[in-house]
This record gives C-alpha cells, structure tokens and sequence, in this order.
C-alpha cells in the first residue's frame, strides 16, 4: 500500500487514469491512521503564531500590517498607526482567542507589529511574545491568560524594550525562569528577560552560518538537561554548538549535518526527544529542508529534502545519524506526542519559505517512532485536504488532538489563488484517538496542581479496562509555534512505580517530579497518563522550585 502513495498522488490524464486515482486514494486514506476534523470554518485571522494557554484557550496571531482581516475588533477600538502601509485607522483583529470548550473566537487587541517575532511562556503561565517588523522591532508584549468567561487581552510593555531590535529569532525558557532571546534578521546576539546587566552579547556561530539567503534566522534552539541548566543546543543553517548562558560561550561544536540548510528560509524543523530514564540524555531530530539556494532563486519547484538527522547532543562524541523520510518536505511541524512520539505535519514537498515560494503541498502527516529501528521510524499517516504552507502551525492539545492552523503564502491575505489565506482551524486526531483504544484510555482523577522539583506525588487514574503494564505519567510544555519550530517545546517522561490497584478501575501511580528546571524549566504543563501508548486528557500543573 505504501508504494501506491506517491503514485497516485501525481497527475495524470484520461478518465480511466483519473478512475482508478479517486479508486485508490479511498483505500489508501481508509487504511491510513489518524482522522481530521473541521473546528471552525473562519478564525478570522490566519494564524502565524499560535500558542495553548493552561485555560485550554489557544492565542493565535498574525501580523498587523497587512490590512483588514475578517474579524472586527470590539466595538470603539481600533489601532491607529500612520505609518501603516495599509490603514492608518485599523479596526480589525489580527490576534484571537479561541476557546476549545466552546468554539468560540474572541478578538485581541494587538498595537505593534508581530511579524515574524517570537514567544515563549514565563514560568507564572504568562506568554512573553518578542520583537517582529518595523514598531515591533524592539517590542516586548504579555499576555496573561484569563478563564474564557473573563476578558484578558495583550499588553505591551512600556517600561521595558528589546536592547536589539529582533525579527525572525527564537526564544527559550532558562531553567531560572528566565528567558533567552537568540538571534534574529541581522542580529548575530543574544539577549535576556528580564534584561541581564551585560545587554545584547554578541553570538559570533550566528555570523559564522549565516549565507546570502540568511538561513540562520529561526535558530533551533534546546535547553540541554546535561547539567545544572546552563547549556543549550543552538543549531543554524546546517551547523549546531553547544552554548554555555552562563558564561556566553561555545563550549562545544558538533559536526554539520548535510543535507544542505534547514532553517528559514530553507524550512526544516526541529525537536527534542522525549527526556527520560536518568534525565541526562537529550537527542535532537531536524528534518527536511530546501535546496541550497532555492530561495535567492525562487526556485519554486525544487524538490525539498527528505533526510533527517538525530544526534545525542550530550554525548562525549556525538555525530549525527541521519535517516530518510517518506516524502520531502519543507515548512513541515514537529509536535511531541504525549507517548513520546513526533508528529510531522503541514508544510511542503518543494520550494522553500517565503510569500508564493513554496508548491506541492505535503498533506500526509508522518509518525516519527524513535524506539524502532532505522527504516521502521516512519509511519505515513491517513492525508489531510487542507494545504497548510508558509505561515501555518500545528499545537498539541491537552485532549491529545493536534490543532492546524493558518497557512498564508502571500503578502496580504488572498483567498483568489491556488493556495489561499487559509482560516480554518481543523484538529488531527492519531490512532491512539481511535474508537478500538477507548478501553484503554485512563482518565486522571485526582492530581496535584502544584509540584516542586524532586518530588514525590500520587496521581489517581481510572481504565476502563485492567492495566497491563505501567502506566506512564509524561508531561509537556505548551510551545509557541511559528515558522516550523515549537519555542520551548519540551516532553518529560517521570520516573515512576508501578501502578497499584485503588478500587474497581481505580490505579494510584507513585510519581517522580524532574530533579531541577535543566529538565523542565518552572512553569505549566500538560500531564498526561499513557496507558498501552494511550493518553488521557492532560491536567494542567505546575512545578516550581
């Protein structure tokens, strides 16, 4: 079945031939795991950056420059600006907040320009969101999320600006709660909030990659759990280094992973494996990629790459093992699943990123199983039939569903071409939602809302069906997602005892909470029991030092 994909996915001519794709193309979906949803059928925004709040609300945004978008503001407000290009007097919304228990979208009151920024959620739940284009270019935004009844909105900080000004730069949560802030178009530092004593260091390795088409922008970057928290994983273009915060230094380069550039514009992505067992081993993955120099050529059609490399990044001599996707693929999503599996989503199969540079889209989502041997890594997944390209993002939802939004290729919203302003939100479902695993899927009775470093707590699950096994307690980080990276995306799996029976379908799970914030930075997650690769609905809880 495998073989007929990339068949029946190209064109052909003639009825008979047009027949047998439609034929095909029923089996191969029907056989595929996974299912799709519509949510809603007009966000009013395209989502460039989307982001899930511990109120099970996700934030999405755009940029404000582009002019009208089909959702208007409240009533008397608008965002006066007469520099702006488009409207001066601007009464639409170009970020919302759409509430996954109802459905609903509420509008958002963004001031600055977003374009192109970065994000990142503080440890008290806040979501920090950093620089973007033209009076976003210094900006520094919050947003405290509210329960949906209430009415919390954007506010951008006064007293309180970017030392360099950043566009198309990541960020990452410090095992302090702080935050650092690396890179950007021109930028080759990196800075901190709050702001630290000694400003914007230079970052030397961002000069060192960076080529004519600038793909260094949306640095890959890792918090490392090999220490005491002071080491990140910075990967530019197709080199990565080992960088000490604390003392501003490279402490270590890794060899090149070939395969050509893989950070805007060149759009690959990346991830952390799941962090486990003694907590001291941290494997990045990053896949796909465009061609070298396909971008300054607006090369259009250039095949993307399919390859993939995976290093263990705290190793003494690590090297990378590289592997070969399925399909080829540019502006793809990377999500951690909560059974310690990687969802590759959206994106591309040649192209590269940018306004109308990217074609053929990708619309199978892959599996990515780390335990299996290379070769049984991949699973292609049942196809979406929405192209979701440049601008489009992929979250992980505390049901375990996967929230798509977005995908805008072009300058301003344009719903006349052949891959529109997309405003449907959709969710994928993988096999793990399937109906056949309903009686394995445990439900979280009762759970601490507030966990410290080092300890050890009970949390009470029910199953339908007795528990063979253990019953796995993993947690993940909400990420702001944008441009193919997940900001601070994280998945721990904590240590624990096997589950012992509380009652009729009732187990108590003895829980070990990470050793220190190189593991899970302070701040909110999404708890999730696994039972048989099953998860429940996560509980939102916190750890704090």
């Amino acid at each position: 079945m495998a073989e007929l994909i990339p068949w029946y996915y190209t064109s052909g001519s003639g009825i008979v031939l047009v027949l047998q794709t439609i034929f095909l193309f029923s089996i191969v979906r029907a056989d595929l795991p996974g299912s799709w949803e519509l949510i809603v059928q007009d966000a009013g925004i395209a989502s460039m950056h989307t982001a899930v709040t511990r109120f099970n609300t996700v934030i999405l945004l755009d940029r404000t420059n582009i002019g009208p978008s089909r959702k208007a503001l409240d009533r008397h407000r608008c965002r006066r600006d007469p520099k702006d290009a488009a409207l001066k007097r601007d009464c639409y919304a170009h970020s919302v907040l759409f509430d996954l228990g109802t459905n609903q979208i509420r509008p958002l009151m963004i001031q600055t320009d977003t374009w192109c920024s970065s994000g990142q959620f503080l440890s008290d739940g806040s979501l920090l969101q950093t620089g973007g284009d033209k009076d976003g270019f210094k900006k520094i935004r919050k947003f405290e999320p509210c329960d949906p009844n209430e009415t919390c909105d954007w506010v951008e900080l006064q007293d309180t600006e970017l030392i360099t000004g950043r566009w198309y730069a990541s960020n990452q949560i410090l095992p302090d709660g702080s935050v650092i802030i690396v890179g950007g178009r021109g930028t080759n530092t990196v800075e901190y909030y709050p702001p630290r004593e000694n400003g914007a260091v230079p970052f030397q390795f961002l000069a060192d990659v960076e080529d004519k088409q600038m793909d260094n922008l949306y640095p890959y970057v890792h918090l490392l759990p090999d220490d005491d928290g002071g080491n990140l994983f910075i990967f530019a273009n197709s080199r990565a280094v080992k960088y000490d915060h604390r003392i501003n230094a490279v402490v270590k380069e890794y060899p090149p992973l070939d395969g050509g550039p893989r950070n805007y514009p060149s759009g690959g992505s990346s991830a952390m494996l799941a962090i486990q067992g003694d907590f001291t081993t941290a494997e990045i993955l990053i896949c796909g990629g465009a061609q070298s120099g396909a971008f300054t050529a607006r090369a259009i059609d250039a095949p993307a790459h399919g390859t993939c490399g995976r290093i263990v990044a705290t190793a003494a001599d690590p090297v990378w093992v590289t592997e070969e996707m399925p399909f080829g693929r540019i502006m793809g999503d990377m999500v951690n699943l909560p059974t310690g599996e990687i969802l590759i989503i959206n994106g591309a199969q040649a192209g590269s990123q940018g306004f109308e540079m990217g074609s053929d889209p990708c619309l199978y989502p892959l599996l990515y199983r780390p335990d299996q041997p290379i070769g049984l890594r991949f699973m292609t997944l049942n196809p979406g039939t929405v192209p979701r390209m440049y601008h489009s993002t992929a979250n992980l939802l505390p049901d375990g569903r996967i929230l798509l939004a977005g995908s805008n290729p072009h300058y301003f919203y344009k719903f006349n071409a052949e891959f529109p302003t997309e405003l449907r939100i959709e969710a994928f479902s993988p096999e793990y939602l399937s109906p056949d695993r309903a009686n394995l899927r445990p439900e979280i009775q009762e759970i601490p809302q507030i966990i410290r470093y080092g300890e050890v707590f009970d949390v009470f699950v029910t199953v339908p069906l007795p528990v063979v096994g253990i019953i796995q307690m993993n947690w993940g980080s909400a990420p702001f997602a944008t441009h193919s990276f997940s900001q601070g995306q994280r998945l721990v799996k904590l240590t624990v005892a096997p589950s012992v029976p509380d009652g009729v379908g009732r187990y108590r799970i003895q829980c070990t909470a990470p050793p220190n914030g190189a593991v899970s930075p302070p701040g909110y997650y999404m708890a999730f029991a696994v039972n048989q690769g099953v998860p429940s609905i996560a509980r939102w809880i916190r750890i704090v030092s």
